[in-house]
Protein backbone atom coordinates (compact mmCIF):
# COMPACT_ATOMS: atom_id res chain seq x y z
CA UNK A 1 0.00 0.00 0.00
CA UNK A 2 1.54 3.75 -0.99
CA UNK A 3 0.81 6.49 1.38
CA UNK A 4 -0.62 9.70 -0.32
CA UNK A 5 -0.69 12.94 0.87
CA UNK A 6 -3.39 15.46 -0.25
CA UNK A 7 -3.41 19.05 -0.20
CA UNK A 8 -7.24 19.81 -0.46
CA UNK A 9 -8.73 23.02 -0.48
CA UNK A 10 -11.49 25.49 -1.75
CA UNK A 11 -13.37 29.10 -1.28
CA UNK A 12 -16.78 28.81 -3.26
CA UNK A 13 -19.90 27.03 -1.80
CA UNK A 14 -19.92 25.26 2.02
CA UNK A 15 -16.52 24.92 1.81
CA UNK A 16 -16.29 23.00 5.44
CA UNK A 17 -19.21 20.47 3.92
CA UNK A 18 -17.08 20.05 0.31
CA UNK A 19 -14.09 19.24 2.75
CA UNK A 20 -15.76 16.89 4.25
CA UNK A 21 -17.18 15.07 1.30
CA UNK A 22 -13.76 15.20 -0.39
CA UNK A 23 -12.64 13.41 2.48
CA UNK A 24 -15.58 10.98 2.22
CA UNK A 25 -14.81 10.43 -1.72
CA UNK A 26 -11.43 9.73 -0.96
CA UNK A 27 -12.38 7.14 1.23
CA UNK A 28 -14.62 5.56 -1.46
CA UNK A 29 -12.21 5.96 -4.45
CA UNK A 30 -8.63 6.14 -3.09
CA UNK A 31 -8.42 4.32 -0.06
CA UNK A 32 -8.52 4.23 3.82
CA UNK A 33 -7.94 7.90 5.11
CA UNK A 34 -5.02 7.33 7.74
CA UNK A 35 -4.69 11.15 9.45
CA UNK A 36 -6.41 14.61 8.78
CA UNK A 37 -5.21 17.94 9.57
CA UNK A 38 -6.44 20.32 11.05
CA UNK A 39 -8.55 22.72 8.56
CA UNK A 40 -6.66 25.84 7.75
CA UNK A 41 -8.31 29.06 6.59
CA UNK A 42 -5.87 31.21 4.25
CA UNK A 43 -5.78 34.09 1.79
CA UNK A 44 -6.14 33.23 -1.91
CA UNK A 45 -2.69 32.52 -3.26
CA UNK A 46 -1.58 33.61 -6.34
CA UNK A 47 -4.67 36.02 -7.34
CA UNK A 48 -7.30 38.16 -5.64
CA UNK A 49 -10.41 37.01 -4.52
CA UNK A 50 -12.93 38.23 -1.48
CA UNK A 51 -13.19 34.58 -0.55
CA UNK A 52 -11.04 32.84 1.86
CA UNK A 53 -9.89 28.97 1.32
CA UNK A 54 -9.79 26.36 3.42
CA UNK A 55 -7.61 23.71 3.12
CA UNK A 56 -6.48 20.65 4.73
CA UNK A 57 -4.50 18.02 4.31
CA UNK A 58 -5.25 14.15 4.15
CA UNK A 59 -3.10 11.21 4.18
CA UNK A 60 -4.56 7.91 2.64
CA UNK A 61 -3.33 4.51 2.13
CA UNK A 62 -3.72 2.96 -1.52
CA UNK A 63 -3.06 0.50 -3.82
CA UNK A 64 -3.99 2.75 -6.67
CA UNK A 65 -1.09 4.00 -9.12
CA UNK A 66 -0.33 7.13 -9.32
CA UNK A 67 -2.47 8.05 -12.42
CA UNK A 68 -5.24 6.26 -11.43
CA UNK A 69 -4.92 8.37 -8.47
CA UNK A 70 -4.99 11.53 -10.05
CA UNK A 71 -7.62 10.32 -12.47
CA UNK A 72 -10.15 9.76 -9.16
CA UNK A 73 -8.95 13.19 -7.36
CA UNK A 74 -9.90 14.81 -11.04
CA UNK A 75 -13.09 12.78 -10.99
CA UNK A 76 -14.01 13.90 -7.34
CA UNK A 77 -13.16 17.43 -8.20
CA UNK A 78 -16.00 17.62 -11.31
CA UNK A 79 -18.28 16.08 -8.77
CA UNK A 80 -18.23 18.32 -6.38
CA UNK A 81 -18.58 21.09 -9.28
CA UNK A 82 -14.79 22.34 -9.81
CA UNK A 83 -14.65 24.27 -13.10
CA UNK A 84 -10.68 24.34 -14.13
CA UNK A 85 -10.29 28.22 -15.62
CA UNK A 86 -7.54 29.07 -17.93
CA UNK A 87 -5.60 31.13 -15.28
CA UNK A 88 -3.75 28.20 -12.87
CA UNK A 89 -5.02 30.39 -9.76
CA UNK A 90 -8.40 30.93 -9.29
CA UNK A 91 -11.79 30.69 -6.77
CA UNK A 92 -12.51 26.66 -7.03
CA UNK A 93 -15.39 25.04 -4.98
CA UNK A 94 -12.42 22.20 -4.41
CA UNK A 95 -8.86 21.46 -5.70
CA UNK A 96 -7.09 18.34 -4.78
CA UNK A 97 -3.58 18.11 -5.38
CA UNK A 98 -1.21 15.26 -4.97
CA UNK A 99 1.63 16.49 -2.74
CA UNK A 100 3.38 12.99 -2.27
CA UNK A 101 2.57 9.54 -3.38
CA UNK A 102 5.42 7.50 -0.57
CA UNK A 103 8.98 8.62 -2.31
CA UNK A 104 8.15 8.55 -5.65
CA UNK A 105 9.71 11.00 -8.00
CA UNK A 106 7.93 11.38 -11.50
CA UNK A 107 7.80 13.97 -13.83
CA UNK A 108 5.22 13.28 -16.75
CA UNK A 109 2.82 15.51 -18.28
CA UNK A 110 -0.44 14.66 -16.47
CA UNK A 111 1.41 14.52 -12.93
CA UNK A 112 4.64 15.89 -11.05
CA UNK A 113 5.50 14.29 -7.96
CA UNK A 114 6.61 15.83 -5.39
CA UNK A 115 4.11 18.55 -6.04
CA UNK A 116 6.50 21.04 -7.69
CA UNK A 117 5.19 24.19 -5.75
CA UNK A 118 4.33 22.79 -2.26
CA UNK A 119 8.02 24.70 -0.85
CA UNK A 120 6.42 28.29 -1.97
CA UNK A 121 3.55 27.62 -0.11
CA UNK A 122 2.60 28.16 3.41
CA UNK A 123 -1.12 26.77 2.84
CA UNK A 124 0.32 23.59 2.06
CA UNK A 125 3.00 23.53 4.36
CA UNK A 126 0.95 24.14 7.82
CA UNK A 127 -1.22 21.56 7.64
CA UNK A 128 0.78 19.02 5.58
CA UNK A 129 3.73 19.85 8.70
CA UNK A 130 1.00 19.07 11.29
CA UNK A 131 0.40 15.86 10.49
CA UNK A 132 4.07 14.62 8.81
CA UNK A 133 6.45 16.89 10.19
CA UNK A 134 9.38 14.63 9.47
CA UNK A 135 8.23 13.37 6.16
CA UNK A 136 11.59 13.69 4.11
CA UNK A 137 11.12 15.35 0.24
CA UNK A 138 12.65 12.92 -1.85
CA UNK A 139 13.90 15.31 -3.99
CA UNK A 140 14.63 17.51 -1.97
CA UNK A 141 16.40 15.45 1.14
CA UNK A 142 14.84 18.01 3.80
CA UNK A 143 11.63 16.98 6.36
CA UNK A 144 8.21 18.92 5.99
CA UNK A 145 9.35 21.09 9.29
CA UNK A 146 12.40 22.03 7.20
CA UNK A 147 10.92 23.19 4.42
CA UNK A 148 8.06 25.13 5.93
CA UNK A 149 10.83 26.63 8.07
CA UNK A 150 12.78 27.45 4.73
CA UNK A 151 8.98 29.07 2.94
CA UNK A 152 9.29 32.69 2.15
CA UNK A 153 5.28 32.91 1.72
CA UNK A 154 4.23 35.25 4.26
CA UNK A 155 0.70 34.52 3.68
CA UNK A 156 -1.79 34.26 6.97
CA UNK A 157 -2.59 31.39 7.09
CA UNK A 158 -4.76 29.91 10.29
CA UNK A 159 -6.50 27.04 12.50
CA UNK A 160 -9.97 27.41 10.93
CA UNK A 161 -12.71 27.43 14.08
CA UNK A 162 -16.50 27.19 12.59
Amino acid sequence: MAKVYFLIGGNLGDREQILSKTVCLLSERVGQIVKLSSIFETEPWGFQHELRFLNQVVLCETDLVPLEVLNATQSIEQNLGRVRKKNRYSERTIDVDLLFYDDLIMDTERLELPHPRMGERMFALTPLAEIAPHFIHPVWKKTVSEIKFDCTDSSIVKRFKA
